[in-house]
């Protein structure tokens, strides 16, 4: 019976760590996209700012439709100001760019090219 006890103990504790793990692994700039353009967006590229060049595709083979969003997370990292591409069927593409993402924990993107960031 105390074995039990025990057991069921461990392996509270080892669930509690477990859930807890990934936000330690999560890195500050993760934030929400949502998608305000209009338009279906098939691309989305988030590089450094001091990058010359975007990072691979974060939806992959998903399209983030007119009013979804997305989740977009980082390995822990201290970079804070990041670039942002959204490109869209017609092969069009908008931009946005030194995207504080320490301070942001989401970014809409409008059909005005703007964004909004919360």
């Amino acid at each position: 019976m105390k074995r039990i006890k025990s057991l069921r103990v461990f392996l509270l504790a080892a669930m509690f760590v477990m859930a807890f793990a990934s936000v330690a692994f999560a890195g500050a700039q993760d934030f929400v996209l949502v998608n305000n353009t209009g338009y279906p967006i098939y691309v989305v590229n988030v590089s450094p700012a001091s990058s010359n060049d975007w990072q691979n595709d974060i939806l992959g083979s998903q399209i983030l439709g007119n009013g979804q969003y997305c989740e977009v997370t980082f390995p822990t990292n201290g970079v804070q100001y990041w670039d942002l591409q959204a490109a869209f069927e017609d092969g069009s593409s908008l931009s946005w760019y030194n995207i504080d993402l320490l301070s942001v924990a989401q970014v809409t993107l409008n059909g005005d090219g703007t964004a909004s960031f919360q």
